[in-house]
């Protein structure tokens, strides 16, 4: 039960932003200001669970519905972001305001949820997966990740990857168009292994563009222009935030490169974990990302802490706001980076 409160962030968005004015900051507040305040409070938990209750865990479809209710919560609360803003006549700090709370709804309860269901192994949870990108623009994420950034994590190669002493405002550069750029690349690849025309209905590229610039399209066409200004600005907010997300997910992790040039395979030590509950909590376990990378089929409900992974100081809420602030997050993090990886 305890999943539910992952739905406390578009909760908190839907009702800031439907009293308006300054109240439509509340998801900003509550996602980076509140509960880092109360992680900061409450004990980190490190237990794994037993092979028993991994099992129940496991045949329990409970906490895959949670995973797909987020599809609609995400675009009810588009639907509701889009009236407000088209009926009444908003002063412009609460457009904004309006625009980072429906944003954070599109990072947390959209492309963090996809993440996890593009994961999966069914064509519904996958579907579902890729609807979920699409409102943060990002449907090309589907392809990148599981086909490039797990593959290349860690290495030169993986433009998700920080680098040591890198900011967060150059790697989101770096990110947003080298996963894009590499998500063509790894399509082509796929298109010529399988002998595939470009307008193959398995070119996803083709497709996920033609699906984004129809989804603004629609909008434009029903919602007009500051309809359309808020669903690109707050997709940007979303996919921002995943970016950020992967910045101090494996900022300055390195893996050791072979003499056959190779690099070692990933395992525990190549992503930074966090304990805290909260931020496991509404991130659906995201934060013990150490396991996800080193089995990326498990579900969410059963990722483990491991003892040589790498552990973040405050958990991924807190961080996110201390890597805004380059000073202090290489004065955070810098000293903890293992001696062999700078």
């Amino acid at each position: 039960m305890k999943y539910l409160f992952a739905f406390s962030i578009p909760i908190v968005a839907m009702i800031g932003i439907y009293f308006g004015g300054f109240w439509s900051y509340s998801a900003l507040l509550f996602a980076f200001v509140l509960i880092p305040i109360l992680e900061s409070i409450l004990p980190i938990d490190t237990n794994n669970y037993d092979s028993d209750t991994v099992a129940n865990r496991l045949n329990n479809k409970f906490f895959d519905i949670l995973l797909i209710l987020n599809v609609p919560i995400v675009y009810g609360g588009i639907l509701f972001s889009l009236y407000r803003i088209t009926k009444y006549e908003l002063p412009i700090y609460e457009i904004i305001g309006m625009t980072l709370s429906l944003g954070i709804i599109l990072g947390a309860n959209g492309i963090n949820v996809a993440h996890e269901l593009g994961h999966r192994t069914t064509i519904f949870e996958k579907v579902m997966g890729k609807i979920l990108l699409i409102p943060s623009h990002y449907t090309h994420f589907f392809i990148e990740h599981n086909h490039g950034h797990h593959l290349h994590v860690s290495t030169p190669a993986d433009p998700s990857t920080a680098r040591y002493n890198q900011n967060l405002y150059s790697f989101w550069i770096q990110t947003v168009t080298g996963t894009y750029l590499k998500a063509w690349q790894i399509q082509k690849n796929l298109n010529k292994i399988d002998d595939r025309s470009f307008l193959s209905i398995k070119n996803d590229m083709f497709w996920f563009t033609i699906i984004q610039a129809s989804y603004l399209i629609t909008i434009y066409y029903f919602f007009g222009f500051k309809g359309l200004l808020l669903a690109i600005f707050s997709g940007i907010v979303g996919f921002l935030l995943l970016e950020t997300i992967n910045y101090i997910e494996h900022y300055g992790l390195k893996r050791k490169q072979l003499a056959s040039g190779r690099f070692e395979r990933v395992n525990e030590k190549h992503s930074w974990n966090s304990n805290h509950v909260l931020g496991r909590i509404i991130l659906y376990e995201l934060t013990r990302h150490s396991d996800h990378h080193y089995k990326s089929q498990k579900k969410y409900q059963i990722l483990e802490y491991h003892d040589l992974s790498p552990q973040m100081p405050y958990g991924y809420p807190t961080s996110m706001v201390l890597s805004f602030f380059p000073p202090l997050w290489f004065a955070v993090m810098n000293k903890r980076i293992p001696v062999n990886m700078k």
